[in-house]
């Protein structure tokens, strides 16, 4: 019992009750919540109702110990209401930190979601800043934005709970600031922000880059040497590459550029640390009849086109992950509100999300959806999901 990472990350966490009334360990609910979450449970009532069922509490047992049997629906979310939060999320981070590495040159995407549902008159829904590791599809840390500040603030904090060397780090422009560049440098990893109107001068100085009649002309060379998709044409002073993607009646055609001929850019280049690039990607969308083209801007440290498309193409995961969490986990509808129960509740979501994610051999074929269900009726399957994730 209670061998493997996930124990040992979470055993730190501090139990604030009042110790001589606790009659349920604060590990073992943890992993009581995480498993009824994995089997398809959304909210607390469920998470009990799970909990009371014979047939689960004699397979728990085999993994935790249930001195007291199990805890109530009042003990269970009293005990997430007073959980600290930050040191959750370090706990969550460091257990991803022994069962993830990130591959060289991964991309690590960074972006914020609202948890709607926690909303509470005046009181605004708790915002969660996520990182999620491509090579592994899983989310690897997250911080909650402070009601008073906003992502500029949350993102340094996150970066340091992160190992990140040799990544490349995406955040889309909320992330675009010095500030958080120099924190990505010094974390031994390498950037690409998006930038936009919060970066009005930089956003200008790219653009007048791109329509530069001599970068013009070099344009319309590459575009007259283009021949296959996803191959890189151009060198250093201008690059280009081009894709296509199908799907649901959808085509989109994606043009990457990106130029390290940047001299001119004196001020950024002071400004923006280790900065070796600009980009500009312009996206050409075809549904039915209806067509649609817009155009994005983007800085980076990174010296090769390859890496600034896979970069900008792989940042879609982590808004892909939020579209779970919303649609099969049921976040915005949540309404937990008190205290720090919606935060505690993101992190324990995301754990059951990574779970259920890193099973890509026994039921590959079946959606995040299919799998819960699966773990929900198949015992064996649970404990393959159990053993996969919590026992190394």
């Amino acid at each position: 019992m209670y061998e493997g990472h996930f124990f040992k990350s979470f055993e730190i966490v501090e139990d604030l009750r009042e110790q001589g009334k606790v009659k349920h360990r604060l590990l073992d609910i943890v992993f009581i919540v995480v498993s009824a979450v994995i089997s398809g449970c959304n909210e607390w009532k469920e998470i009990k109702w799970w909990t009371e069922l014979e047939v689960n509490q004699k397979w728990l047992r085999k993994y935790i110990e249930l001195s007291n049997g199990v805890p109530s629906l009042s003990t269970i979310g009293r005990l997430f209401n007073i959980i600290a939060p930050a040191q959750f999320e370090k706990c969550f981070a460091s257990w991803m930190q022994d069962v993830v590495r990130p591959e060289d040159q991964d991309i690590v995407s960074i972006d914020g979601k609202t948890m709607r549902g926690s909303a509470d008159g005046d009181k605004k829904g708790a915002h969660i800043v996520s990182a999620i590791c491509r090579s592994h599809s899983l989310v690897i840390g997250q911080v909650k934005v402070n009601e008073k500040t906003n992502e500029i603030k949350a993102i340094p904090d996150l970066l340091d709970m992160l190992y990140l060397k040799g990544c490349i780090v995406t955040i889309d422009a909320m992330g675009c600031q010095k500030a958080i560049a120099d924190k990505i440098v010094e974390c031994g990893a390498d950037y690409v922000l998006q930038v936009k109107g919060n970066q009005e001068g930089l956003q200008s100085d790219i653009k007048a880059c791109f329509a530069d009649k001599e970068m013009a002309e070099r344009i319309d060379a590459l575009r007259g040497e283009f021949k296959e998709l996803k191959k890189p044409y151009g060198d250093a002073g201008l690059a280009m590459l081009r894709t296509i993607d199908f799907g649901h009646g959808r085509i989109e055609k994606r043009t990457y550029w990106y130029t390290q001929d940047i001299g001119w850019m004196l001020d950024a280049k002071k400004d923006w640390r280790k900065l070796a690039g600009v980009g500009m990607v312009t996206r050409d969308v075809e549904i039915g009849d209806r067509k649609t083209t817009d155009t994005s801007y983007f800085i980076g440290s990174i010296k090769d086109m390859r890496n600034f498309e896979k970069a900008v193409r792989n940042h879609w995961q982590i808004e892909s992950m939020h579209w779970v969490l919303d649609v099969v986990y049921k976040d915005d509808a949540n309404r937990t509100r008190k205290g720090t129960a919606p935060q505690n509740m993101a992190v324990l979501k995301k754990i059951a999300l990574n779970a259920i994610k890193k099973d890509t051999k026994k039921a590959a074929k079946l959606s995040v959806k299919g799998k819960r269900f699966k773990a929900s009726r198949d015992m064996d399957y649970l404990d393959y999901i159990v053993r996969l994730n919590f026992m190394d």
